[in-house]
């Protein structure tokens, strides 16, 4: 490596290196070598490669002094051109082992990023729903991706740098010592003034790096809210686009003037060292013609000490920054490792079964529940604050009993907070009950498999989510080895399949980032369809239609029609049509079951169910009614179409 060379790498690993002080212990250290393991005889060639490549870097100049001398002495011209074709083969071989090396490098370092990143996805996907809605999601890609990076780089360039530096480093001293012990005394008296600009310099970069990174991702953080379909509308509804403009171009402005500073830092870095390297060399052939002049050296002895010296700086220069790279990578692996730490709060049970064929009641036993506290499903790092908020744990529902009979519809009703969708949540695992028992099939979900509980319960919430892709791949979440025919037939019984026609690719039509491409009703009819694919047969409607119009409402009721027809159904409703239609209705009130029975029974006994049908239901219905006419009240009367068959195997990808 030469010493411009030397120099760009030197800075490099400064401004990439971490101020992170925190300890490593032990098991640290072992769960890196757990993760490293697999990867071992590559490991080893990888080293044994690495300093070989150092000992031919040595030989050269070695060789090359010898022709000098061979020439000088007037040695014959075999000497010479074997001599030559000794430093060409070497050249070749050189080459050949860094070839091979960088193989084994890109071979180690991919397959550890790939084994990091498919552990560290596979846990993320295991944690509860809680531990989403604290995270910001770039700073957990952040993990998957810089972090995940910056830990392979400890095998694929610290571990073979370390190596192949000391082998290179002890070799070339021992090789300039034995030649010349002054001029290699002097040489190394010239290292601080390489070295020590070369940590000042980069602790500046360094500095300057992570204010261009800060300002960097408060513009990613801008252009992602403000470029997504809901933040363009806020936006241009109530934003001020000339602050937004004048802000983003302050941040970028800054960006630019760091950028010209750091560029210029830089170049006045490498061109001082450069000229720090011609010094030395002038030093080493100053002197060493003086004592070959004298006879105490040989010319091609200047030669080797002149070839040398580069290898000398060097790696002096790597092992000087080693603890450096070797703490960021340590860092790296730290920050990966405080993902894999967090335990997630579902977990299968080793001997779990699946939910029983047939017909599937649903029932609550005495229910408690409180969402987890954050230091149980977070991280200050990747919520991006300081501390964890404290608070979190308070119980929210109280001794929950309630029974859905197969083939029954239950409504939930009460005020907005009340707990409806926390019970929504609980029958397919996204949270689990602190005490009481949930029950799918006669069988407490934590000890059914996770496969069968999917398989058996389908959902659709108030906000149907939808992945940017194409028609036909958000529909087989739910069920992969679905043909087009099967996903056509959905799509008639969700009401969606006219439209879907209508489109110029059809299935293939990419509905945009969650959904957007397409109306509130058109995406909750796709993720009904999703559902009706799925084939559960347990239903969970957590206010499917709360916001939507009327006349959309009326075509997602129908829908909705086909896809409670002949099952167990929990509906969180806020439509008297939807209620009139139930089994058995529960009122929800500050997370207890406050009153329950039918429709005409609960307005017979008076109490909050009256309060609400007098106000919020009776009052929505009638703006339905108004908007639809006979539509909802056929379609949502005794919800009676056909019975699709029982579900399959295949687990749900519905909502």
């Amino acid at each position: 490596m030469s010493m411009e060379m030397t120099a760009w790498h030197s800075l490099y690993n400064a401004r990439h290196a971490t101020e992170d002080q925190r300890p490593f212990s032990r098991a640290v250290l072992r769960r890196i070598g757990a993760f490293a393991r697999p990867h071992r005889r590559e490991l080893g060639w990888f080293l044994v490669l690495s300093v070989g490549g150092a000992v031919l870097a040595v030989a050269t100049p070695v060789l090359a002094g010898q022709v000098v001398n061979a020439i000088t002495d007037g040695h014959a011209q075999r000497t010479v051109v074997t001599l030559a074709l000794l430093i060409a083969g070497i050249a070749v071989a050189e080459a050949a082992l860094g070839l091979l090396t960088r193989w084994l490098s890109a071979r180690i370092g991919e397959g550890l990023i790939l084994d990091l990143r498919t552990t560290v996805f596979d846990h993320v996907q295991r944690m509860p729903i809680a531990f989403f809605t604290r995270t910001r999601t770039g700073a957990l890609v952040s993990r998957l991706n810089s972090d995940v990076i910056g830990a392979q780089r400890a095998f694929s360039d610290t571990l073979s740098g370390v190596a192949g530096n000391l082998v290179m480093l002890l070799l070339t001293l021992g090789v300039m010592v034995s030649i010349s012990w002054q001029i290699t005394l002097l040489a190394l008296l010239l290292l601080p003034v390489f070295v020590l600009p070369a940590r000042r310099m980069g602790a500046r970069l360094a500095r300057l790096s992570r204010e261009a990174a800060d300002h960097d991702a408060v513009m990613a953080t801008q252009m992602t809210e403000r470029f997504s379909a809901p933040g363009a509308t806020l936006v241009k509804l109530y934003g001020r686009p000339a602050e937004e403009s004048r802000e983003f171009a302050l941040r970028a402005g800054r960006v630019r003037d760091i950028g010209i500073r750091s560029a210029m830092l830089q170049m006045a870095f490498v061109t001082a060292l450069t000229l720090v390297s011609a010094l030395a060399l002038a030093l080493v052939y100053g002197l060493g013609g003086y004592y070959a002049l004298r006879g105490s050296l040989d010319p091609g002895a200047v030669v080797s000490l002149a070839l040398l010296l580069t290898r000398l700086y060097a790696p002096l220069t790597a092992l000087a920054s080693a603890r450096v790279e070797v703490m960021t990578a340590l860092v790296s692996f730290q920050r990966v490792f405080e993902v894999l730490d967090l335990k997630p709060l579902i977990r299968q049970a080793p001997d779990a079964r699946p939910v029983p064929d047939g017909p599937v009641a649903v029932e609550f036993e005495d229910v408690d529940f409180g969402y987890p506290a954050a230091d149980k499903v977070s991280l200050a790092s990747l919520e991006e604050v300081a501390t964890l908020d404290a608070r979190g744990g308070e119980q929210v529902l109280h001794g929950v009993s309630f029974r859905a009979e197969p083939g029954q519809l239950v409504a939930l009703v009460g005020s907005s907070g009340a707990g409806k969708s926390t019970i929504a949540q609980l029958l397919p695992r996204l949270y689990d009950a602190d005490a009481g028992t949930v029950r799918v099939g006669g069988v407490d979900v934590r000890e059914l498999t996770a496969d069968s509980l999917r398989a058996t319960l389908g959902m659709v919430t108030q906000d149907g989510h939808l992945f940017h892709d194409t028609i036909g791949a958000n529909l087989r979440l739910a069920a992969p080895g679905a043909d087009d025919a099967e996903l056509w037939d959905a799509l008639r019984r969700a009401r969606l399949d006219d439209l879907v026609a209508a489109l110029p690719d059809g299935l293939d039509t990419v509905v945009g980032e969650r959904g957007y491409r397409l109306s509130g009703g058109e995406r909750q009819r796709l993720t009904i369809a999703r559902l009706l694919l799925a084939r559960p047969r347990v239903v969970i409607l957590d206010e499917a239609t709360a916001h939507l119009d009327a006349t959309s409402e009326a075509a997602v009721q129908e829908a909705l029609a086909e896809a409670l027809a002949g099952r167990t159904s929990v509906v969180i409703a806020h439509r008297l049509s939807t209620i009139r239609a139930a089994d058995q209705i529960l009122v929800v009130e500050a997370g207890r079951i406050v009153q329950r029975g039918t429709h005409d029974e609960l307005l017979a006994a008076g109490g909050r169910y009256a309060e609400l049908h007098a106000t919020q239901f009776a009052d929505a219905d009638r703006t339905t009614a108004d908007v639809t006419g006979e539509v909802t009240g056929e379609v949502t009367g005794d919800m009676t179409p056909e019975v699709l068959p029982d579900a399959p195997s295949t687990p749900v990808g519905a909502q």
